[in-house]
């Protein structure tokens, strides 16, 4: 590889976390729910507020037990924006539900907060709202129709770790919040996830979904004398290894945060002339809002410019990356889903977002270099 080669993504690693791992194995406790994933839970139960915090194999996991804990079923309707990943929508669609989308706004790429109550009907049983790079969804409208609507909420808080709105965590404001610890995200166990829980009454039921629709964990506690099948579930809990890898993470996750965000406002300080000169669009966080430099994107003038822009960067070994393609223009999304109301931003503003290179240890000289290449694109001097 080209040593100046910079890559769009490069998973964090803090130093530790080969102790860790090597610790789960002299301990001889490999399998789940071990030492470190307890650590973990109680590291994003004190950072959320939470009653329960459950670490899962994903995020996509994460987001099925929440569909199975609300007892979403055939007929049923979920509210979603169909800019997110397919995991937000499969969860649902395995249960049988149909997904309903509305628009989004175009500042934040987040739900149109405005969209949903027109999209509710008597099937409506859950809304969904995706917390796009970090940045929160307009919570406190979406909290209001859900109550007035007796809805449930599941927050998609995915790319939102250490991400808050009006001082609450993202994850800790629904009745149920998803995060992903994939190696894209800002802490990462190669694959992984964490179902939040606000609510004491579903902590039980979500313990035995998790371990494969069991009691094994009043087993382990020694509150039974052998574990037996209580209700359907699967096997959503990670390799105590798996976790040992997050949590030197999560031991640093402070300053992991604080390298990002200076990475953001680097971009933004340098690229802000070419927005306030029309060339670019750069990202908006809303006031009360408090994102955690998940990603740094700009949006172009339109789908022919980004990729010219992509290619003209990867030809000078730099790796910048689109994103979603909208779920409701998707073979799957024609058949199991529907968008209620107009699509006026969902595909025009997804057709106009390029992320470029963003990790905890991307250096100020490469970021520099970034901009430098951008700048060149749109001859900006």
């Amino acid at each position: 590889m080209n040593d100046n080669f910079i890559p769009f993504n490069i998973p964090p690693y803090t130093g530790k976390e080969m102790d860790y791992i090597r610790e789960c194995v002299d301990n001889q406790k490999i399998c789940g729910d071990g030492e470190f994933t307890a650590r973990d839970n109680e590291w994003i139960e004190k950072k959320t507020g939470v009653t329960k915090a459950l670490l899962t194999t994903s995020c996509t996991h994460a987001t099925e037990m929440a569909a199975i804990l609300c007892d979403i079923k055939e007929g049923d309707e979920v509210i979603m924006p169909s800019y997110t990943f397919v995991s937000t929508a499969n969860a649902f669609v395995l249960r049988g539900a149909t997904v309903v989308f509305v628009d989004i706004r175009p500042d934040t790429m987040n739900i149109d907060e405005n969209k949903i109550e027109a999209a509710i009907t008597p099937k409506t049983r859950a809304i969904v709202p995706v917390h796009y790079a970090g940045v929160a969804c307009e919570m406190d409208t979406i909290m209001d129709i859900a109550k007035r609507h007796n809805l449930v909420v599941i927050e998609d808080a995915a790319q939102g770790v250490m991400a808050s709105y009006k001082g609450k965590a993202l994850g800790a404001i629904g009745d149920f919040g998803n995060y992903s610890f994939h190696e894209t995200k800002n802490y990462s166990m190669g694959e992984g996830g964490a179902l939040l829980l606000r609510d004491e009454t579903y902590v039980d039921d979500a313990i035995i979904i998790r371990e494969k629709g069991t009691n094994r964990t009043l087993y382990k506690l020694g509150k039974v004398d052998k574990y037996s099948w209580i209700e359907p579930g699967s096997s959503f809990l990670p390799s105590d290894m798996n976790a040992a890898y997050l949590y030197a993470q999560l031991q640093m996750a402070d300053e992991i945060n604080d390298a990002r965000m200076d990475h953001w406002n680097r971009y933004f300080e340098a690229l802000r002339p070419l927005e306030e000169k029309g060339l670019i669009e750069l990202p908006v966080v809303p006031e009360g809002c408090v994102h955690n430099a998940h990603m740094f994107y700009i949006k172009c003038k339109d789908l022919e410019e980004r990729q010219g822009l992509i290619e003209y960067l990867k030809s000078n070994c730099i790796l910048p990356a689109s994103h979603y393609v909208p779920l409701h223009s998707s073979k799957a999304g024609l058949k199991y889903t529907r968008f209620h109301g107009e699509d006026v931003y969902t595909t025009k503003e997804s057709n106009r977002l390029l992320r470029l290179p963003m990790y905890y240890k991307l250096r100020n000289d490469e970021i520099d270099e970034v901009v430098n290449r951008v700048k060149l694109y749109y001859k900006f001097s």
